[in-house]
């Protein structure tokens, strides 16, 4: 992700460059738990509304939220089942105000020794009915969990199917989720904790699955969604489109867009189907920066080997984001962004670079916990840099020598690049994890990895990682553990020290170099 401020109209401003352009934006292992059953009352309750949970407090024994041990989140995500694949309906009125009707399927297997009650992750909407494998469940609010209790405990292995019918609100009023653009329309941005404001969920990158979207809106839009195009029907409610993905992919990284567009479709390189969203209002202004799309993916195929998915392409929309975002296979901009002749070309297409890079970074590889986020930040900055070095923009080592310059005082103000400081207690701020210190602060460790183990070595890791890791989850551990292993050499002291260390190290090759004094 990338996120505002946004640079002046002649480029990036600040010490630290390009991560002025990302500095406020967003981006989160099951553990075999039981919660004792609680004795509750099927009803028809509104998530979050505060009205409801205190009411179900004072006539049963509270349901705690769960987690799974995220350090930063630890009320995100649910132990004791790995979801495979969710099914979810959304219907769309036309009027982005109104929430949509919603029902989520979801495609488990209990991973715990028994569960008695099941959490999911959700927060705004209005639950119908659920029921669990086929039998109605009770349920009631916890914090931001759904807590569901089936007729029987559940024990592993077994198959864990849950149907909740809700409502999917759109009110804007946290930063992320659902989006409204205007024209009335809808798109997602869901990092990092907001996807289980549109729909229940496992809501952490470390348990991804796959998905199939049916989005039924009037006939004078156009819905997308991440993955596959399934069929497109008609009916008497409006147009229903169905979506599939091939490949895996984490809650915060879904995108359903609703809105008076235009698909642009063409081959890419390898055979990669480029598929692109504009208004179609813009389309003339939009559409040559579409197109670079292709050249873009060939430069970053040429950095780190094939794309790992089979379709790519950029979902513009006018809405005041403030921030570009790696929604799997299709990366949101604003129009005010891209559509911007005040910013210099090599910019925006290094920043579009930055979300492609993302593909295959968090993405393809998902950090399994949001401490990891630094590697996901930490290489698409790099490869933004890279490819602005080539393009237009400053030259790599000015890049680094100036973030370098500023990276004591951000492990300051934010933590290290691998441990940071956690969002304030009860804060609904959860996007100031995005900091300079996983942008720009992480790129400086990958530049002085490389410097460390040298180039050859450095670009066959960042090969071996992606192709390691491929449609999975990985950590910082990981991350330390095959850099060792590609280096022929124990790299783990350097490592930590530049991730976790308050100060800077020195930078090898460049001793002249200072990160400051905070």
């Amino acid at each position: 992700m990338t996120s505002a401020p946004l640079p002046g109209p002649t480029g990036p401003s600040g010490p630290s460059g390009a991560a002025a352009a990302r500095r406020a934006a967003p981006r989160p292992d099951h553990r075999a738990a039981v919660r004792p059953r609680a004795s509750v009352r099927r009803t028809a309750v509104a998530v979050t509304a505060v009205a409801t949970c205190l009411a179900l407090v004072a006539a049963t024994p509270y349901p705690g939220p769960l987690g799974v041990g995220d350090r930063l989140f630890p009320e995100l995500g649910n132990p004791g089942y790995d979801v495979l694949r969710y099914d979810i309906t959304l219907t769309y009125t036309g009027d982005n105000t109104v929430p949509l009707q919603a029902r989520t399927r979801i495609h488990a297997e209990v991973t715990g020794e028994r569960l008695e009650t099941v959490n999911l992750d959700f927060a705004g909407g209005t639950v119908r009915s659920v029921s669990v494998n086929g039998a109605p469940a009770t349920w009631q609010a916890a914090g931001e969990d759904l807590v569901l209790t089936p007729a029987r405990p559940l024990t592993g292995g077994q198959p864990l199917h849950v149907d909740v019918r809700h409502t999917s609100p759109t009110s804007g009023a946290k930063p992320t989720g659902w989006i409204r653009t205007k024209g009335d329309g809808l798109a997602l941005a869901s990092q990092p904790d907001a996807a289980h404001r549109v729909f229940p969920s496992n809501d952490h990158p470390s348990d991804k699955a796959h998905f199939t979207f049916r989005v039924t809106a009037p006939e004078e839009f156009t819905a997308v969604t991440t993955g596959h195009a399934v069929s497109r029907t008609r009916q008497a409610e409006g147009v229903t489109w169905t979506y599939r993905t091939a490949r895996p992919l984490a809650t915060e990284l879904a995108q359903v867009t609703i809105g008076r567009s235009t698909v642009l479709r063409r081959p890419g390189p390898d055979g990669v189907q480029l598929r692109d969203v504009v208004p179609t209002r813009h389309r003339a202004t939009l559409e040559p920066w579409a197109r670079k799309t292709s050249g873009h993916l060939e430069w970053m195929t040429g950095q780190v080997g094939p794309y790992p998915f089979d379709t790519y392409g950029v979902l513009v929309v006018e809405a005041a984001l403030g921030f570009a975002l790696e929604t799997q296979t299709l990366s949101l901009f604003s129009l005010d962004f891209l559509g911007n002749e005040d910013y210099p070309a090599w910019y925006r297409e290094s920043i579009m670079v930055h979300e492609l890079a993302h593909h295959w970074f968090g993405n393809s590889v998902s950090p399994h916990r949001w401490d990891d986020l630094w590697l996901n930040e930490g290489h698409a900055t790099w490869y933004e840099w890279r490819y602005a070095a080539g393009h237009g923009g400053p030259e790599l080592t000015e890049r680094v020598k100036r973030a370098y310059e500023s990276s004591d005082q951000w492990r300051q103000a934010y933590g290290p690049p691998a441990r940071l400081t956690p969002p304030p207690s009860g804060s609904e701020d959860k996007l100031n994890i995005f900091r300079p210190i996983v942008y720009d602060g992480a790129a400086v460790v990958l530049y002085a990895l490389r410097q460390h183990i040298g180039a050859e070595a450095f670009e066959r890791l960042q090969r071996t990682w992606v192709t390691r890791y491929q449609h999975g989850v990985a950590s910082t551990a990981d991350f330390i553990a095959l850099a060792g292993e590609v280096a022929g050499r124990d790299v783990s002291g350097f490592l930590r020290d530049w991730l976790y260390g308050e100060k800077t190290p020195a930078m090898p090759g460049h001793p002249d170099w200072t990160a400051g004094t905070p």
